[in-house]
């Protein structure tokens, strides 16, 4: 049985009150749902084994856990690179699976976002990630990267005229040049 009076508590609380920057930073990154889930679960996990080694001096608990989740994707990356062989589960249609939505639905990137997001260097959606998804601040974002916090403003304001042009140029496309209707 656990103590709920010391450090368990605190790592509830730290779970509930950012459960949802981790995964917002994962979604950013394009990820399936499924791997979202799972590496904001080992986030916590390596959160949970590490948290007797947190230093509030060093960081907040937001940059801290940001830390984490970006060298579980870095992980991943690395892993799926290494991977010559189809999943298992590739062939399997999840709407058949019978789930029941959960608030991560409104993580969900429209596919026109998706689609704009792959437009951008991966620096720039890294950075997108931590400053939306994460809902970390810039100079946060520049201890986490270690980069200048101009250099962060400077990729940050980059990456959103990007991403505004790419979504202007898509809503443009869906629209009929001579009523401004939308197309069906």
């Amino acid at each position: 049985m656990f103590d709920l009076s010391g450090p368990e508590e605190t790592l509830a609380d730290i779970y509930e009150e950012h459960v949802w920057h981790v995964y917002g930073f994962f979604g950013y990154h394009r990820l399936s749902r499924q791997d979202a889930e799972d590496l904001t679960q080992a986030t916590f996990e390596r959160a949970t084994r590490a948290y007797s080694r947190y230093d509030p001096a060093r960081a907040g608990v937001k940059t801290w856990l940001m830390a984490i989740a970006h060298n579980l994707l870095i992980d991943h990356h690395r892993r799926e690179r290494s991977r010559r062989h189809a999943s298992i589960d590739a062939g399997i249609d999840e709407a058949l699976l019978g789930s029941t939505p959960g608030p991560e639905g409104r993580f969900e990137l429209s596919p026109q976002l998706a689609c704009a997001l792959a437009t951008l260097s991966e620096r720039e959606r890294e950075v997108i990630a931590l400053r939306f998804g994460g809902e970390l601040a810039g100079p946060e974002i520049a201890a986490l990267l270690d980069l200048s916090l101009a250099n962060v403003q400077q990729i940050a304001s980059r990456a959103l005229r990007k991403l505004r042009a790419r979504l202007d140029a898509t809503a443009g496309e869906h629209r009929s040049p001579a009523s401004g209707s939308t197309r069906r």
